[in-house]
């Protein structure tokens, strides 16, 4: 009984990732090609998400400020979740819904990128730092599931959806990792002229 659960996640997972493959490589393209335009321009890419998708923030920065799979110069990228101190402070002292608004306003500027992540579409805080984005002339590239939940709406022509056609948080999650992984490799590719 267990094995087979087990083997149903492996062959649900490769099927979600094959399906979306189709609905997902030319966005993904366009928001590689963006990244790298951004980071060609003197700008820098900043991420936020919660739970999981903070992790996958903070995977993604990682990957541009240390190395994915090529030896290159380090690129500026900044995990809007990484201090848990700041973000703790500003969820007590002002607002939850501010903990990634407030840190890019910050470190953000006009030129700049921003990866926000929610597998529901329907995060809020993240949707705040959508607003604040736009306000500064930061270009977004969305990371989401569900359909898109309530993020859909916020993103402008410029903007750049990436939904995962799928429901479960854990499909989503997981197809969201091999986005990032297709991003990195695509930024890379495009810096690197690979």
């Amino acid at each position: 009984m267990l094995q087979s659960r087990i083997a149903a996640h492996f062959t649900e997972s490769a099927n979600l990732k094959l399906a979306s493959a189709e609905a997902l490589t030319e966005p993904l393209a366009r928001a590689a090609e963006l990244f790298a335009k951004t980071l060609r321009a003197g700008g820098k890419i900043l991420a936020c998400g919660n739970g999981g998708s903070a992790g996958d923030a903070q995977h993604f920065t990682a990957e541009l400020l240390n190395r994915f799979e090529a030896e290159r110069a380090p690129l500026p990228a900044i995990a809007l979740a990484m201090d848990s101190s700041t973000m703790t402070s500003i969820a007590n002292d002002y607002d939850y819904l501010q903990v990634f608004s407030k840190p890019l306003r910050a470190l953000g500027k006009r030129g700049d990128a921003l990866l926000a992540i929610s597998t529901s579409g329907n995060s809020k805080n993240v949707m705040e730092a959508m607003k604040v984005a736009h306000d500064m002339g930061v270009t977004i590239v969305a990371l989401t599931g569900n359909g898109g939940g309530k993020m859909a709406p916020l993103l402008r022509p410029e903007d750049i959806h990436l939904c995962v056609p799928h429901k479960r948080t854990l499909r989503i999650q997981e197809v969201h990792l091999l986005c990032i992984h297709c991003l990195c490799d695509g930024i890379d590719t495009l810096l690197l002229s690979r």
